[in-house]
């Protein structure tokens, strides 16, 4: 994936900016700096290209939804809340996050097992938010014309390709600063202690522990110097220097002291990541042996029913969860696997059930949302899952799970022009237009759509047809 990745930037780059990845046509960037909407069009293109086809991102509604929340909470703080910020994440050891054009936050799961607490992953979250704010990639264009396009594709490649490999990410860099390494080299200096300060004033207006921002950067560091061949991934890419470190104490030492206490869900989706990693007979084994240490704690023995669910121990995973010792949080993440569960016993009367509740008890839960939705479908309860799928697109309407899930349940109510709508709806997200627009075709021709539903197809295919032909006169140039 880098290479091509790598290829197809740096032809935007030197060819044409909007020939790969659907890319805007920048126009003559020495003119002006990359405008916020171009920014999130390179995002939204270069994101769709992991999500589709990165076999490392990892496709979990409860892991994403968490990291969305945390990522929300932190952003209505930070300087700029209007900003858009979409969190995702990737399955991936290594500690390291990374910020993308247009507001896309990437974060490995090695990184959230490796904080200690919830303030320690807030504060990274923080500064890669503030790298957004402040627009630090927009700004490594400038006014350099063709060469600054050169560094952005550069960059984006080697925040991407330091995620397994150091030497492409060195490379990737070397390639895109040439002569100018040394100002773009202090240039970065520059914007990681303004993204440390941004962060850490979020982090505050947030209501976390400030303390968890120099406490993780001091750990990653100690660990880049122990292991210097093996360095945490983060501080290759965002280096940690003892300036920056005693920077960040200074600011720490004049804030409010603050006992913060982690949200149950911070501890949920690291026992779901433990439980999820590895071997099913080693996860099991391994939560086995930190259930016996913590008996009495619920994330852990969640983390041992979803370790004995993945091991084939169906039955042994259900006394789990209704052995779980009392107390509040993580009731969507138990529901959801208790809904796997039955569905999987073919009981889907059981899983709707549980998860009716968890919904009623959370309807901003997307995750128990999706469950509920494939619960009713495969309960034979077609309508209510549409409606669900629905409502759940009024809100946000680029829901690729949702749209996916429309498109079943029109097919089991026999609605094929509705079907088919929903799903190019699905494709238009995956990137595929051409495969788009032959369903937006099919679903005219299917023969059950009213006026209304004819009307807003021929719109939606004009639409697409215009998109897909700017992209093919592109491509041309």
């Amino acid at each position: 994936m880098m290479r091509r990745l790598l290829s197809l930037l740096l032809s935007a780059a030197l060819v044409h900016p909007a020939a790969a990845f659907d890319l805007p046509d920048l126009g003559d960037v020495a003119a002006s700096d990359l405008s916020p909407l171009t920014e999130r069009r390179i995002g939204e293109s270069i994101i769709a290209d992991i999500r589709w086809r990165d076999p490392a991102y990892l496709d979990d509604a409860e892991v994403e939804e968490y990291l969305n929340r945390l990522g929300r909470r932190l952003a209505a703080a930070s300087p700029n809340p209007q900003q858009g910020l979409d969190f995702f994440a990737i399955r991936d050891n290594t500690l390291n996050a990374f910020a993308l054009p247009g507001g896309y936050i990437g974060v490995h799961t090695g990184l959230i097992l490796a904080a200690e607490s919830e303030s320690e992953l807030a504060s990274v979250l923080g500064h890669e938010i503030a790298h957004v704010t402040q627009r630090h990639i927009a700004q490594l264009v400038g006014k350099q014309s063709q060469a600054g396009m050169v560094m952005l594709a550069s960059v984006l490649v080697a925040i991407l390709a330091a995620r397994s490999n150091s030497q492409v990410a060195e490379a990737a860099l070397a390639a895109g600063q040439a002569g100018a390494l040394q100002s773009q080299l202090s240039f970065s200096r520059d914007m990681e202690h303004e993204a440390d300060r941004v962060g850490l004033q979020t982090l505050e207006g947030a209501g976390f522990d400030v303390r968890g921002m120099p406490s993780f950067f001091e750990r990653l560091q100690r660990a880049g110097r122990l292991y210097e061949s093996n360095a945490p991934v983060y501080v290759r890419t965002h280096p940690l220097t003892t300036a920056r470190i005693a920077d960040m104490d200074n600011r720490v030492a004049q804030m409010r002291y603050r006992q913060v206490v982690d949200s149950p869900a911070f501890a949920f989706v690291r026992a779901k990541l433990r439980a999820n990693a590895g071997a099913p007979v080693d996860a099991l084994r391994d939560m086995e042996a930190r259930s016996a240490v913590l008996p009495g704690d619920r994330a852990t023995q969640y983390g041992l029913a979803r370790a004995q669910w993945r091991a084939g121990r169906a039955e042994e995973a259900l006394a789990s969860l209704r052995a779980l010792p009392p107390g509040d949080g993580g009731e969507s993440f138990v529901a959801v696997l208790a809904g796997e569960i039955h569905l999987a016993r073919r009981d889907p009367a059981a899983a709707i059930a549980v998860l009716q509740a968890a919904h009623e008890h959370d309807r901003d839960s997307r995750s128990v949302r999706y469950a509920l939705a494939d619960a009713l479908l495969a309960g034979g309860r077609a309508q209510e899952a549409a409606a669900l799928a629905r409502s759940g697109l009024q809100q946000r309407n680029d829901d690729p799970r949702l749209w996916g899930t429309l498109a079943r349940a029109n097919a089991a109510l026999g609605l094929r022009a509705a079907q088919h709508r929903a799903q190019a709806e699905l494709y238009v997200l995956q990137g595929a237009l051409p495969a788009a627009i032959e369903q937006l075709e099919i679903g005219r021709r299917a023969g059950d759509a009213d006026f209304y539903e004819l009307s807003a197809m021929d719109a939606r295919l004009r639409e697409l047809k215009a998109r897909a032909d700017e992209m093919r006169a592109q491509q041309r140039r």
